[in-house]
This record gives C-alpha cells, structure tokens and sequence, in this order.
C-alpha cells in the first residue's frame, strides 16, 4: 500500500503544474501561426489545420487507455514518459525540414499530452483528500485555463517578430525543467496492479473515439455530407457503442463505465459535455469576428482576449476554495448563469461592436468557466471511489476532446450556413461588406445555438447536490458505529 500520509504534495504539484503549463501552452501557440505555416512549407489551409486537427485526434484517442495504463505503471513513469515523448515532439517540429516532419512532431507530442492530462486529475484526487480537493483543482485549473490564454498572444508577438520555430524553441526549457523537476521530486501515488490487458476494447476504443473526433473535425472545415466524413462518424459510432457493449461485460474492463452508476458524477459528465462545446467553440468563434468583421490582426485580437485568460486563471483558486467550504452548487449555478448571460451578449455583435465591449463580455465569459470548469470535475470525481478515480478522469477528458470536436464542427458549420443565408438574399454577395455582416450574421446564429445548450446546462446544475464522497461516507459511518458502541 502507499503511505499517502507520508508523501509531500508540494513538490509532486510543482512538478506537475510545470508539465501542464507546457502541455496547455502548446495547445493554443498553434492558432496564428497556420498561415505562417501554409507560407513556409508551401501547403493549402485544408493541409495545414491538420497540426491541430491530428493533435486533438491523437488525443482524444489515447486518453481513454490511461485509466489501464495508471495500473500498469507508477506516476513516476507516467509522467517522465510523457514529457519525455512531448520534448522529442517538440524538438522534432523545431528543426523540421518539411511539413510531414512537423505533423509528426506535433503527433508526438500529442501523445505526451494525452498521457499527462488524466495522470494529473488521479494524482491530486489521490493525494488530496476530498475536503481539500477542491483548492487543488483550483490551483490545477489556474495553470490549465492561464496557460492557453496567453498562447494566441505569444503566438501572434513571435510570428511578427521571429521565425515560427520559436514557437517550439521557447517550449523546449520548459519541458526540460519539467522533466528535471519530476525525475527528483516525483513518488508513486498509485497501486500498480497490472490487471489483463484487453486488446480488442483498445482497438474499438481507437476506432471509435478517433473516428468521431476526425469525422466532426472535418465536418466543421468541409462540410456534412462529405463520405469521409459521413463514414468515419457512422464508423466510430458503430465501434464506440460496441466498446461500451465490451467494457460492460469485462471483469476488469480498459474503461470501467461503473463510474455512471454514481448520479452525480454522470450528471457532471453531461453537464460538461455540453459546457465544453461552448466553451472550445467560442475560442474559435471570437478570433474569425474579430479577424474577419472587424479587419483587426491576429495578434491583436489575441491581446483583446487574454485579460479574460488572465481573470480565468486568477478566479480558479478561488472557486476551488468556494466549492471546499460551501460544495458544488454555490459556484456551478451562478457560473452557468453567466455563462449564458455572456452567450447572449456575443449574439448582438456586429461590425460596430467596440473591442472593449469584447473583451469585458469575454471577461464575463471566463468568470463563468472558471466557477464552473473545476468544481463540476471535482464534484463528479469525489463521488467515485478511489478505485474508479483513473477511470472518472479518463471518461472526463475523453469527452472534452470529443465534445470540443463535435462543438467545433457544428457551430462552424451554423456560422457558414447562416453566411451562406444571408448573403444569398443581397444584391452583391461579393462586396467585402456585406462577406464581414454575413460572417457576422453567422456568427451569432452560432452563438444562439451555443446559448441554448448553456441554458440546458444550467438546468442540469440545478439538480446537484453536495453530497459525501465513499471516503467521507465510510469514515462519518465507522466514527457514528465507534460512538453507538461506547454508549
């Protein structure tokens, strides 16, 4: 057994905040330098956004493994491999010679992520004990939410200043330090158990996780009726449904689904599933008004959104501390709540909406996220018991990457239909002005779609409740049967 009693935390969340902020700088440092790319390597746009359509494809399909992999091998392991796996990708897109050299890269490191991300839920779920679980996320969410803020604005200062392979130069120390850091401070939080390997769920896993999130990833830059996409989607349907079928009758199943029969944790599921649509999608959505209504750069709208990354990231901390002392609700609820009211601000943008008014509705936006993003994880994952815990974290960020593909691809593909609407009933649909307010028409047809799955969002929170985790529940039974036997 680990002596969880005896392990010093501090240094264990240094060293994995340090591997996150990295991973999650990595995440958004991609996003202006695309035409960048299409420049110097001589690609199409439809080439291009593969770098980051193949790294959340990448993601999205390894998560679900970790669950099994966090019982094969230690923490220690874990991370040193996956940061290891994330510097190699990263030195790999630095030094690339052509564009399939750099797509590789980013692959790989796409993996080191994948490996992180669940790894750091279950090491602070593990070592925090639930009363305090909540100011850990919190500080786990600073770093998560701050870290892909500022990387549109760095991106954008290091594409008008330097080469684009200072967007991997910078990376580089900070996954070495990483690494240093984890390699002396980093124990072993969890039991190693080893239990069999099932390689066909592993298989249908890939299939259809990969498939959905490759098929919706399309289906946003090409359009529906595309056969690819068409076929992937009905494939990685076909094979996701026959992966529950498997992991329901498995003994020791790579995705334990037992974690639903807990209500609050599959509430939490739901509820993030569709939060995270919005909130994936309005980071895409903001930059094309900004760049494609309002004529202003990428690297200045950047600068207009990361006061709202910065307030994300300071507000973190404080909602994990107010979901410690008071539970989910005081902070989910009023979140959603302007999440919706932000929501509804972004459908009355046009292309006389200031850049201040953006960045303080945007504010609002991340004010929102931030009360809602980790407390609901929190909430979710303390109902579980300890053994479920690699399992609820895995199932977490499978579908935040499924929901953030499948969000993506339906609000593009409102914002175009609701272009191609407007522009279809002006005399000259070829006039810059009347492209800038028929992509803004679209745009807040997309917004109204995104403020309709919010509102139902906030429905779902209202049914929360506070509730014990097992552990709480077994100590408050074992000290209420201690005083029954001393009377």
């Amino acid at each position: 057994m680990i002596e969880l009693n005896k392990i010093k935390r501090g240094p264990i969340m240094f060293a994995l905040i340090i591997g996150m902020f990295v991973a999650g700088l990595n995440e958004t440092l991609m996003g202006n330098a695309l035409p960048e790319f299409m420049k110097s390597f001589g690609v199409s746009a439809a080439t291009g956004q593969w770098l980051s359509t193949a790294y959340m494809l990448v993601v999205g399909v390894l998560v679900p493994v970790t669950a099994i992999m966090q019982q094969w091998f230690t923490t220690r392991q874990i991370f040193l491999s996956a940061m290891s796996l994330f510097l190699v990708g990263t030195v790999s897109s630095a030094v690339a010679p052509e564009f399939g050299v750099l797509l590789v890269g980013r692959i790989i490191q796409a993996m080191g992520t994948g490996m992180l991300m669940p790894l750091v839920m279950n090491v602070i779920m593990t070592i925090y004990p639930p009363e305090k679980r909540g100011g850990a996320m919190g500080m786990f969410g600073l770093v998560v939410m701050f870290a892909p803020a500022i990387g549109p604005t760095i991106s954008g200062l290091i594409i008008d200043g330097l080469s684009w392979r200072w967007l991997f130069y910078l990376v580089i120390p900070f996954a070495l330090l990483s690494i240093i850091i984890g390699a002396v401070v980093l124990k072993n939080v969890s039991e190693v158990t080893k239990p069999r390997v099932d390689l066909l769920s592993i298989v249908m896993s890939t299939i259809g996780f990969g498939g959905i999130v490759y098929g919706f990833s399309n289906a946003g830059e090409h359009g529906w009726s595309e056969p690819v996409v068409v076929w992937t989607i009905a494939a990685g349907s076909v094979s996701l449904l026959l992966f529950v079928w498997r992991q329901l009758l498995l003994k020791e199943p790579v995705m334990d689904l037992r974690a639903f029969r807990y209500p609050t944790f599959a509430l939490i599921v739901v509820l993030m599933f569709v939060l995270m649509m919005t909130f994936f999608s309005s980071a895409i959505m903001l930059p094309i008004f900004m760049q494609g209504v309002l004529m202003i750069t990428a690297f200045k709208s950047g600068l207009i959104l990361l006061p709202g990354g910065f307030v994300n990231g300071l507000m973190a901390p404080i909602s994990g501390m107010l979901f410690d002392k008071f539970g989910p609700r005081i902070t989910i609820i009023p979140g959603l709540a302007i999440v919706v009211i932000s929501l509804w601000q972004f459908t009355r943008f046009d292309e006389a909406t200031s850049t201040g008014f953006i960045a303080a509705v945007h504010i609002a936006l991340m004010i929102g996220s931030a009360l809602v993003m980790m407390p609901a994880q929190t909430a979710g994952l303390n109902q579980l018991p300890n053994h479920l815990h690699p399992h609820g974290t895995a199932i977490l960020n499978t579908l935040q990457q499924v929901s953030g593909a499948i969000g993506t691809a339906l609000y593009i593909s409102i914002m175009s239909g609701g272009q191609k609407h407007y522009l279809s009933g002006v005399n000259d649909p070829q006039a810059p002005a009347e492209i800038a307010n028929g992509l803004a028409t679209g745009i807040n047809n997309a917004f109204i779609f995104g403020g309709v799955i919010a509102i139902v969002a906030l429905v779902l929170s209202l049914f929360l409740r506070k509730g014990k985790s097992p552990e709480l529940k077994q100590a408050a039974e074992q000290e209420e049967s201690i005083n029954y036997k001393e009377k």
